[in-house]
């Protein structure tokens, strides 16, 4: 699947007024000195790596999910391209009252972190889904790198109990652990070159890797959507369509899924402390790790969608943007700021 931009809508009006740090920039392209093309790369430019967290979808029929996959994009706890004044609180939307800017997604349903040289499975295929390294590819060949990188990935990793040997499903303690430290060696590998890219860049550019979302709470929320199918068979009809693409989230295995969840964002954030060790004598890149989205509470029903019961409602899409804006505050003003 092809990354997709956006430009926020107004910036020539916003940029055309005199108090705008780009208004120099504006001016050079009212007096053809650049095109609107090289204008639009003067801007900030904001980059989202991910799973189907990072994308307003939901799982139906196969045709229809196959469809989604290909149109659905901008309507998400990050970037939601409607109305301002309703729906979903994105981050994008509180981003664009400090500055226009550029976002690019590279985000596809069923994204994992893939092991090197592993070709992805048929579903993926079809749905045109880019693993992380695909992303990362993508990314690097872009003209303009951007000036934040956020990454949130890794939910179809902790399916622990996707082909795995009967023997170890009731006990997993080594699989959980070889699962866990060969995710963090496959994130950490995609990751350095991106960051090599960075390194040789002009600007400043951060990125965020978040953790993954708080799959204890979410279970709970999940667990409600169950009870609430169970006196109305009407309520969420692809609650169990789930089972078909994740295996681990049957009752029996959420547990160990939860457990597995938690060591992933632990290996995250000790790989992220690893990097920037690596980074030290790099002055114009900032890496962190977020642990905001792993916390956020995502224990109601009503924040998951109304037909999957899996992904988030629009509800559970303002959950995760406020987690995220407020844990991120500070870099997301650094980014709308920095020239």
């Amino acid at each position: 699947m092809n990354s997709a931009s956006a430009i926020s809508s107004d910036f020539l009006e916003r940029i055309a007024d005199p108090a705008s740090r780009f208004h120099p920039d504006y001016l050079s392209y009212r007096n053809r000195e650049i095109t609107k093309q090289e204008l639009v790369r003067r801007l900030p430019h904001v980059a989202l790596l991910g799973d189907s967290v990072c994308m307003g979808i939901y799982i139906s029929s196969p045709w229809s999910t196959f469809w989604r996959a290909h149109t659905s994009r901008g309507r998400h706890w990050f970037a939601d391209a409607g109305d301002r004044h309703a729906g979903i609180r994105s981050v994008s939307k509180r981003l664009e009252e400090i500055t226009p800017f550029v976002v690019t997604q590279y985000a596809g349903v069923g994204a994992m972190v893939d092991r090197e040289g592993c070709r992805p499975e048929l579903f993926r295929r079809v749905l045109g889904t880019l693993n992380f390294s695909g992303q990362i590819s993508q990314l690097l060949r872009a003209i303009r790198f951007p000036d934040l990188i956020l990454i949130l990935i890794g939910h179809n990793n902790v399916d622990w109990a996707w082909r795995c040997p009967s023997d170890e499903l009731n006990a997993p303690e080594a699989r959980l652990n070889a699962q866990s430290k060969q995710f963090r060696q496959n994130y950490a590998r995609e990751l350095r070159p991106l960051l090599r890219r960075a390194r040789i860049e002009k600007h400043r550019v951060a990125v965020v890797v978040f953790g993954l979302i708080n799959f204890e709470s979410y279970f709970e929320g999940r667990e409600a959507a169950e009870r609430l199918r169970e006196s109305d068979r009407r309520r969420y009809p692809h609650l169990e369509t789930t089972y078909k693409y994740l295996i681990s989230f049957h009752p029996a295995y959420r547990r160990n899924l939860i457990r597995l969840a938690s060591m992933v964002n632990e290996d995250l954030r000790g790989m992220v402390v690893d990097l920037n060790r690596e980074l030290e004598s790099t002055g114009n890149i900032q890496l962190r790790y977020s642990h905001s989205l792993a916390t956020a509470d995502l224990s109601r029903a009503e924040l998951l969608h109304p037909i999957d019961g899996w992904h988030a409602s629009v509800e559970g899409h303002n959950v995760l943007a406020d987690s995220a804006i407020l844990d991120q505050a500070w870099n997301f003003s650094k980014f709308a700021t920095q020239r």
